[in-house]
Parts: C-alpha cells; structure tokens; sequence
C-alpha cells in the first residue's frame, strides 16, 4: 500500500496544537488595511482554531498532521 500524501498548500496554511486541534490564520490583513482600526488588526493578526464543520475536510488533506 502507498503512502498517503499530504496537501502541501494545506500543510502550510494550517497547523496543529497539542491538543490535536487544528490552528488556522484569519483573513482580511493583507491590503487596504487603512480603513480597518487597530484593535481589529490586532486581532485579525491572532490565530483562530478551525471551525468543527471544517476539521474533517483539513484532517483529510493532512493525514499526518
């Protein structure tokens, strides 16, 4: 049988905790970052988890994660 093989675009995008959940990076903090304020820059600058209805979706394309 052959190894599985991981999504390289998923791999880099997403990551895995400790405690087997699945890390993700927010959208919206590429450009036209003048109109959004401060405190939600810095927020969308934090990491969020994956949402429950899309960890099986993720789990598939990093089966070794």
């Amino acid at each position: 049988m052959p190894k599985m093989k991981t999504n390289r675009s998923a791999a880099k995008r997403f990551g895995k905790t400790g405690s087997g959940k699945f890390t993700r990076r927010r959208q919206n903090l590429r450009h036209i970052l003048t109109k959004k304020n401060a405190k939600r820059s810095r927020r969308l600058g934090q990491g969020a988890l994956v949402d429950s209805a899309n960890i099986k979706a993720v789990s598939r394309l990093l089966p070794y994660a």
